[in-house]
């Protein structure tokens, strides 16, 4: 009795106390409570995506507890997104920005940052490191090639990087480059394949930049928590 007491009071903290976009002890209902949820959590990885680009930016995720909410951002350079002079100056900036920006209380929301283990099985960090490469003014090919060969070096499965855009002549075209081995369907493509899409803007257009990263045992467990997931993909045969 005590355990559903308490889940039910977790519960309903969830959908009172998820953050204040929308007003404490408000009953909602529950199709625009996740609506609600969505939306805060796309607007805030959005803004995140856009500010920390250059410092390896590579997902956030929403912790609610009965005292506060808080935003764990996850990112390949942690001293950059904490800031300098003073330390932690930057952080206090975002934290700040987000809680006027959905209406948190003083000390309703908190922002950490958490560094990326391995930078090389990031799909996010990875298509932001072949952006920069590319507005840079690196060649297509040695630019996919670079990204593809550190992902490889770093413990990946497999690595599928795709350009699409006026890349050389004025018709538009998609160039893929592959390296390892690569699943595209069923639920093991969910939790052990790595994907991040951006865009760059470059004086003839926009160019479609797509990795995709096959992740190791290590990676599936980093990426979703130890125990959450069965890591071994079903058409896997042990012999004893």
């Amino acid at each position: 009795i005590e355990i559903v007491l308490l889940l039910l009071l977790f519960f309903e903290g969830l959908g009172t106390h998820t953050h204040h976009y929308y007003q404490r002890m408000e009953r909602i209902n529950k199709k625009k409570k996740f609506v609600k949820n969505g939306l805060f959590y796309a607007e805030l990885d959005e803004f995140l995506k856009r500010e920390l680009a250059e410092d390896g930016y590579a997902g956030c995720e929403v912790r609610v507890t009965p005292k506060n909410t808080q935003v764990v951002i996850k990112a390949t350079r942690t001293d950059k997104v904490l800031g300098e002079n003073p330390k932690g100056r930057r952080i206090n900036e975002l934290t700040s920005v987000v809680q006027k920006r959905f209406n948190f209380p003083d000390g309703g929301i908190e922002v950490f940052a958490d560094r990326v283990k391995s930078r090389g099985l990031s799909a996010m960090a990875q298509c932001e490191s072949l952006k920069f490469k590319l507005a840079s003014g690196l060649a297509v090919r040695r630019a996919c090639y670079s990204v593809l060969r550190f992902v490889m070096e770093s413990g990946a499965k497999g690595c599928e990087v795709s350009v699409s855009g006026k890349l050389r002549a004025q018709r538009a075209k998609t160039m893929k480059f592959k390296d390892g081995y690569m699943i595209k369907t069923g639920f093991p493509a969910v939790f052990s394949v790595d994907t991040a899409v951006r865009h760059v803007y470059m004086k003839q257009g926009v160019l479609g930049l797509k990795v995709a990263i096959m992740l190791p045992t290590e990676g599936i467990i980093e990426k979703w928590g130890p125990g959450t997931i069965k890591c071994m993909q079903p058409d896997t045969i042990e012999v004893y």
